[in-house]
């Protein structure tokens, strides 16, 4: 962020620069580099005017504000650089949301229709053992399935639980 501060009709004051600086640093969340701030602050008579130009990418805004302080006047444009700014970024935060729907399709139902997901991962060891005692492993533990490795064909199986009360097997082939 490049920050300029110019002074008309008045001295320059180190502390008024710092405090514009210092400010303007509320507007560069909202804005992608490279942001280009210029401040002009001046007198004219007894009105305090703080004049504020921000130039981003393809953005550019202005603020005036005047006031009896120079200090309430560069609150005042601050207050207004912010606003228009953060308009501006909820803008395009909506036109991209916008872009992402395709246009034209609207689903028959309201209710989105989800899709399934893996929620946890289990890691399991399949031990080496028999069909009889998988059977018997499955009895002793109040899990729905077991995963094993028949210690005859060296192949995965698993043995699972149905809802009849019986239970199943799944025996794993490769080509």
């Amino acid at each position: 962020m490049r920050i300029t501060v110019t002074f008309r009709h008045m001295e320059s004051s180190e502390p008024l620069k710092q405090y514009a600086e210092e400010k303007t640093r509320r507007i560069e969340k909202y804005l992608d580099e490279p942001i280009e701030v210029h401040w002009v602050l001046f007198v004219e008579k007894i009105r305090h005017i703080a004049e504020a130009t921000v130039v981003a990418k393809n953005i550019s805004i202005n603020a005036r504000e005047e006031t009896q302080d120079m200090y309430s006047a560069i609150d005042l444009a601050m207050d207004k650089l912010e606003k228009q700014v953060r308009r501006h970024k909820e803008k395009i935060k909506n036109r991209k949301h916008t872009e992402s729907v395709k246009v034209g399709y609207m689903p028959a139902t309201t209710e989105v229709e989800k899709t399934p997901r893996v929620v946890k991962i289990e890691n399991m060891f399949a031990k080496p053992m028999t069909l009889e005692e998988a059977t018997l492993q499955m009895e002793l533990s109040r899990r729905n399935f077991l995963v094993y490795t028949d210690s005859s064909t060296s192949t995965i199986n698993v043995l699972y639980r149905r809802e009849d009360g019986n239970l199943g097997l799944i025996e794993t082939r490769t080509k």
